[in-house]
């Protein structure tokens, strides 16, 4: 029971939530997936200003939490690109694919990696951060646009300031591959 800690009951939460999510947005409840979204969201704040506060970090919450965000995060985009859902406004599918592919490609290499070079410490830049940061918006500004109804040039610029931070995060990392893969391996 070590592991079932509040920051990581919270984060089971936000996976949880996933499911509710979909059928809200598929079934046209968009005002309500807006704010089981922002709920997510919320879990997501303060499931690490807990675990940090109350000295609550597991190996579980390490794990769990990256999985929780990039669940929630992929589904989000692939079914607010679903063309078959009546919605004012969708994400494009290009844009999906390079969010989707650059969590796939950074995963598999920092995998790889560490399976031929050694164990390495492989932390969130903040190009990373910041690409997160403006997918969040991005499709809160979505959900929000199509519970009204109306399209909005703040979802255009939400489209094609995540495919600058989709490209940017991407050549960071890869940059800092470089010095991951010649860096000492982490003690075991």
């Amino acid at each position: 029971m070590r592991n079932l800690t509040l920051a990581n009951q919270l984060t089971i939460l936000r996976i949880v939530l996933i499911p509710a999510f979909v059928l809200l947005v598929v079934y046209g409840y968009l005002g309500s997936a807006l704010l089981v979204f922002i709920t997510a969201g919320l879990t997501d704040a303060l499931d690490g200003l807990i675990a940090r506060r109350a000295g609550q970090r597991t190996s579980l919450g390490a794990w769990l939490d990256p999985m929780a965000d990039k669940l929630l995060l992929v589904t989000t985009f692939v079914i607010l690109t679903m063309p078959s859902l009546p919605l004012t406004n969708h994400l494009p599918l290009w844009l999906t694919v390079a969010v989707i592919s650059r969590d796939i490609v950074i995963v598999g290499v920092v995998a790889v990696v560490n399976l031929a070079v050694g164990p390495r410490t492989f932390k969130p830049s903040v190009w990373g951060k910041a690409a997160t940061a403006v997918f969040i918006m991005t499709c809160v500004a979505v959900m929000y646009f199509n519970y009204r109804g109306e399209r909005s040039m703040v979802v255009d610029l939400g489209v094609w300031a995540s495919l600058a931070l989709t490209l940017v995060s991407s050549a960071h990392y890869f940059f800092g591959l470089r010095r991951l893969i010649n860096e000492p391996a982490a003690p075991r």
